[in-house]
């Protein structure tokens, strides 16, 4: 994949070294730069005049501003109040003004107003949480184009028997198609971050899976404790079967139903998995369709994860 460099004699509105403004470590602030690296994720994200564009920690507006020449409208949300009235203020009395929308407050906990498409520079430290508000977010949006740190961005493509390949791999793959764009080096981010970083895009499977999500987290959550350990293993936990008891006795209790005599979850448990063909495997090498049909027999049986 190719690595954008550094344009050095980029000529960019820089507010913060204009006002002084001391970024905050807490919240990830590495401002993006590189206005070809800019450009590069407009083009991949196939930006329309007519699309209402999410960015999440625009910073002081390099890309937000981009955007608002290309798109209808964009939603910049902002945690930091400093940046968001440096943005407000770089567009103030503008042509751009009207098109921005600035949202402050903390991406996680806000509620998402519609956008066809998310573009940004994310702060690494949320990138996980951020990934399923984003893709478990209805109505489902077009494509997201986003950097993350590097090797965040290749969990989010491994595939099974990778290295890499972990719960995160499988739930983003679950929801959507996640294909890396390109590298990005520490030099294009002032201040520079301590860690190399890459775009990836987003594409949400629509329709979505037929699948309860809460479910389906809940059964990689397990699998993936023990990633390198077969399920018969991992399942075996005294911790694991006494969870798996406590919701099917729940479940069978709103069902007006008694729990067998004599039952046992861990020979229960076991018995799935043997009939499934995958007591004696690991999830690093099992595959999105192997865990739908696992947890389908579980739910049959009503065995539940959430």
């Amino acid at each position: 994949m190719p690595k954008v460099k550094t344009e050095k004699k980029s000529r960019i509105h820089n507010e913060v070294q204009k006002q002084g403004i001391v970024f905050n470590k807490d919240f990830g602030q590495h401002i993006l730069k590189n206005p070809l690296v800019i450009t590069t994720m407009l083009e991949k994200a196939a930006l329309r005049a007519t699309d209402v564009v999410l960015e999440i920690g625009p910073g002081t507006g390099n890309m937000t501003v981009r955007m608002l020449e290309r798109a209808k409208k964009v939603i910049a949300c902002e945690i930091d109040t400093r940046l968001a009235a440096e943005l407000q203020k770089r567009v103030q009395a503008t042509p751009l003004q009207p098109k921005l929308q600035v949202l402050i407050g903390d991406f996680l906990k806000a509620d998402l107003p519609f956008f066809d498409l998310c573009i940004a520079n994310v702060p690494y430290q949320i990138s996980s949480p951020l990934i399923f508000k984003l893709l478990l977010h209805r109505p489902l949006f077009r494509c997201a184009v986003l950097m993350f740190q590097r090797e965040f961005a290749q969990r989010l493509v491994a595939k099974p028997g990778d290295k890499l390949y972990c719960r995160l791999s499988i739930n983003t793959q679950l929801l959507a198609r996640v294909d890396m764009l390109m590298k990005v080096g520490k030099n294009n981010f002032k201040p520079p971050p301590k860690v190399e970083s890459s775009v990836v895009r987003l594409e949400p499977k629509n329709p979505p899976p037929p699948v309860n999500f809460t479910e389906w987290d809940g059964l990689t959550r397990i699998a993936f404790l023990r990633k390198n350990k077969t399920l018969a293993a991992t399942f075996k936990v005294n911790s694991v079967i006494e969870m798996l008891e406590k919701n099917y006795k729940l479940y069978r209790s709103l069902r007006n139903e008694q729990v067998e005599e004599n039952f046992n979850m861990q020979e229960k448990v076991m018995s799935i998995l043997e009939e499934q063909g995958v007591s004696g495997s690991r999830a690093r090498s099992m595959d999105i369709d192997e865990f739908m049909r696992l947890l389908l027999a579980f739910n049959s049986a009503g065995i539940h994860f959430n």
